[in-house]
């Protein structure tokens, strides 16, 4: 199986994480799901997940200044982004925790 197919499920989730520890802007968040060893993400896959989020009121946007060019759209959480990364966690702990057991042999 693929990981990023296991990732879709989560992938939510991580992002949020990031987003929860500091503003960042769409390339940067690319950079740092890599840096955590998620070689295979794409802004392909990160831009419209930013979108979907920002749609569901998870992440807010505003825009700063780049030395680079064109102004950059920054990130940052909600509260309900923070109520939704609660949640996240809950329900990866219980998972982890039911895979764990079937690993293991226990009921």
């Amino acid at each position: 199986m693929r990981e990023s197919q296991l990732l879709k499920g989560v992938l939510d989730g991580c992002v949020l994480e990031i987003i929860a520890k500091q503003e960042i802007y769409g390339y940067e968040l690319v950079q740092r799901l890599r840096e955590a060893g998620f070689s295979t993400t794409t802004g392909g896959t990160i831009y419209p997940l930013l979108q979907k989020l920002e749609k569901n009121q998870l992440v807010q946007v505003h825009y700063k200044p780049s030395s680079d060019g064109p102004d950059r759209k920054y990130f940052t959480i909600t509260g309900k982004g923070k109520d939704y990364l609660h949640l996240f966690w809950q329900q990866w702990d219980d998972l982890v925790q039911k895979v764990d057991r079937l690993e293991k042999g226990e009921s």
